[in-house]
């Protein structure tokens, strides 16, 4: 039996950032997860907007893993083919496991990893006991579940998942590369759908490396027979839904393997039990479309790791009161209400015909277009004053010349 504080179950994006940031505390953890090297798999492919950037920043990681990741420093946004800004940005281009392996390099030596599974678990308000598939037996005061959609460790603890919005948006993501040239002239693009009919949101295309990455979101069903049309000609359906789109990447082509994520929202129900908590996923899920999903992890394994597992190891016991404080903690429970309300929202705005959420589009869109008119003429008057100054400066020059 081995005996630690905290055990964390699953070690993707919440379990490998919650065991960094536990070790360079000082408190004990082990790190259970069947993968010593995250494999290859299609979730997050970018970290973006200065408040996700901040968040990471609380976790104490984001300067160390950043540097593993594409900086892009500026996103055209644009749609019906026409440019309306081009908008200082913050997003950082990686894949998942290149993200996650980051993370976990950042693990202090004194968080163990076992790379197994669990085949058991039992709670009580004390301590906790688990049964992995290799043999080993682990007691702990408290298990984080960070298992993302596994549901096998959540049953046998008799926590149930109910599905509030079946398939609520599918991703897509592939690699893009121009034809006749050797770059795209933009460093990212985000390009917004051009009519509610194709179900589209938006496309995303990003660096990552030399690649330039592509993440497409369609409100579709994973029988629609577009989906599989898209894999057979990814370019050519692509410039079927959104026409207007070559003018601003001009001719492209869809090059490598193209992933393929159909995403479920749902919440959790019978979660407050002593001896346990869950973060990430494995509480509640979100759209991808919205990229709040990793927002809601930082915050959640911030929340716990900075506020609540100190506070709950600083007295005996780990009775579900104890754990019911960090399922109301105010931060978090913003931030869920905020994502899943958004959710729903990025849909009706993307798809819904109604008077309303037409208004809503125009009125974004217009938006845009008047940060980009207004970005374009401060960099027009900031140029036109450095060349007045450069100028009066080499009159006053050649005068104290003479």
């Amino acid at each position: 039996m081995k005996y630690t504080d905290i055990a964390i179950v699953g070690g993707g994006l919440a379990g490998s950032t919650a065991a960094a940031m536990l070790g360079r505390a000082g408190v004990q953890a082990i790190l259970i997860d069947p993968h010593p090297v995250y494999p290859p798999d299609f979730r997050v492919e970018k970290l973006s907007g200065d408040g996700q950037i901040e968040r990471f920043r609380k976790t104490g990681l984001a300067e160390a893993v950043l540097r593993s990741a594409t900086h892009d420093g500026e996103n055209w946004i644009a749609r019906a083919g026409y440019l309306l800004d081009k908008r200082p940005s913050q997003q950082y281009g990686i894949l998942y496991d290149r993200l996650i392996n980051a993370i976990r390099a950042e693990i202090p030596a004194g968080v163990e990893s076992i790379w197994a599974k669990v085949t058991s678990i039992s709670t009580r308000d004390d301590r906790q006991k688990l049964i992995l598939s290799n043999g080993e037996e682990i007691s702990a005061r408290l298990v984080v579940l960070a298992s993302g959609l596994n549901v096998g460790v959540r049953r046998w603890l008799g926590i149930e998942r109910r599905i509030v919005s079946a398939c609520h948006s599918i991703s897509l993501g592939f690699d893009i590369a121009p034809v006749g040239r050797t770059a795209f002239d933009f460093p990212a693009l985000t390009y917004f759908s051009e009519c509610t009919s194709e179900r589209i949101p938006y496309l995303t295309l990003f660096p990552i490396g030399n690649t330039m990455r592509a993440n497409l979101f369609v409100y579709r069903q994973l029988d629609d027979p577009w989906l599989p049309q898209f894999k057979r000609a990814p370019a050519a359906t692509l410039n079927a839904a959104m026409p207007r789109l070559r003018r601003i990447t001009g001719d492209f082509e869809v090059t490598g393997d193209i992933k393929i994520r159909p995403a479920d929202l749902y919440v959790s129900s019978g979660h407050r039990q002593s001896g346990v908590v869950l973060v990430g996923d494995a509480f509640e899920t979100t759209c991808p479309v919205t990229g709040t999903g990793t927002d809601k992890v930082f915050t959640d394994v911030e929340r716990l790791c900075n506020v609540h597992i100190p506070a709950w190891l600083a007295t005996s016991g780990m009775a579900e009161t104890k754990i019911a404080a960090f399922y109301d903690d105010p931060i978090k429970s913003e931030c869920d209400a905020w994502s899943i309300e958004k959710a729903y929202n990025f849909r009706s705005v993307s798809i819904d015909d109604g008077i309303y959420w037409r208004i809503q589009r125009w009125a974004r869109f217009m938006a845009w277009f008047g940060e980009g008119r207004l970005r374009r003429l401060g960099h027009r008057i900031g140029a036109q004053f450095g060349a007045q100054s450069s100028s009066s400066s080499s009159s006053s020059s050649l005068s104290s010349s003479a």
